[in-house]
């Protein structure tokens, strides 16, 4: 059993209530590789910013559930090194699939978990996620549990289809299953194809597709229910155009690929939505430099010469989306 604490981690009670209070969103950064975690953890400590390490059970076979335990503690020591004295930095399970990998995760130092029934019936998705909150909060990590279901592809979640919550069944759920918080659908999705080519509209200047509005209805629905509880957008990357354009200039295939706008998640971060996951924006600057660094330079093999600058690219998205995204910077409870 190993104790986040040790680790220098910190579960996501205390900066999930910050944000609530001060009207922002606490990033929430999917990280696979070395080069992620340190364009995320420089960010966030040179923004004075709490973040979320997350990981998805994809991730966590690919790097290693030990090396993962020993990079989270690196990450800790690495924003001190940084000059961040008191760095918040939570490790988070996204889309945990059953209760033993939500308790494995507990055991091996994570800080956080998901547990995600939200395809389940409903009555088996409570029992589920009351199960893993009973068992995480005996080692006080936080735990996500989920409503309605998004579309799109990510790692091993995958849905043709999305399902809005209902915010007449949030009060229940909460209650029963004593989560901490509740990831929620309201037209956000995995993937860089968040939205088809029907659902959208094209911008007669630029021939881009112009994606539909989140439901915001049904967010201040489950505000009214739910006052003051902390709230979480799953696929709220924006898939910025230039990177698309690069990757596509440069061999890549991604017609069509539409994110969330960027007004929008603004607008939610300043309700009760207080997390945001951002998986496919990194993804897509990560692959966008290094297609652009093998098409200009054919004979380089160095792989930190063009892993170099991916991870320099992620890191401006990073801080992009903290400072005029989500507005977590300088919101540290310690800022010295």
């Amino acid at each position: 059993m190993v104790d986040y604490k040790t680790l220098g981690l910190v579960n996501t009670r205390e900066m999930f209530k910050r944000a609530i209070d001060g009207g922002y969103a606490i990033p929430a950064f999917n990280f696979n590789n070395m080069e992620q975690l340190q364009a995320i953890i420089k960010a966030s400590s040179d923004l004075k910013s709490p973040v979320i390490l997350q990981v998805s059970k994809g991730a966590r076979n690919y790097a290693n559930q030990t090396l993962l335990r020993y990079m989270a503690e690196g990450a800790v020591a690495y924003a001190k090194e940084l000059g961040c004295n008191h760095p918040e930095i939570a490790l988070h399970l996204d889309h945990g699939d059953s209760f033993e990998l939500c308790k494995s995760c507990v055991d091996l130092g994570f800080s956080s978990v998901m547990i995600d029934g939200s395809a389940l019936p409903y009555d088996e998705n409570v029992a589920l996620t009351k199960k893993v909150v009973e068992y995480a909060h005996q080692h006080d990590v936080t735990v996500e549990g989920e409503l309605g279901v998004l579309a799109g592809v990510e790692d091993e979640v995958a849905s043709e289809v999305s399902h809005y919550t209902k915010p007449e069944e949030v009060i229940d759920f909460t209650t029963k299953t004593g989560v901490d918080s509740l990831a929620i659908s309201i037209g956000t999705s995995h993937g860089a194809y968040k939205f088809k080519p029907e659902q959208c509209t094209r911008d007669p200047k630029t021939g881009r597709l112009v994606p539909p509005p989140l439901a915001f209805d049904v967010l201040d629905e489950i505000m009214k229910k739910l006052p003051g509880f902390p709230i979480v957008l799953h696929g709220s990357s924006s898939v910025p155009q230039e990177y698309v354009d690069i990757i596509n200039q440069y061999g890549g295939k991604l017609p069509d690929a539409v994110g969330i706008p960027e007004e929008q998640l603004r607008k939610a971060s300043k309700s009760a939505v207080c997390k945001i996951n951002i998986d496919s924006d990194s993804r897509l600057a990560f692959t966008a430099a290094i297609r652009k660094t093998l098409a200009e330079k054919p004979a380089e093999f160095d792989p930190r010469k063009y892993c170099g600058p991916a991870r320099d690219l992620m890191e401006e998205m990073y801080k992009h989306k903290i400072i005029d995204v989500l507005g977590s910077d300088n919101k540290l409870g310690q800022l010295d």
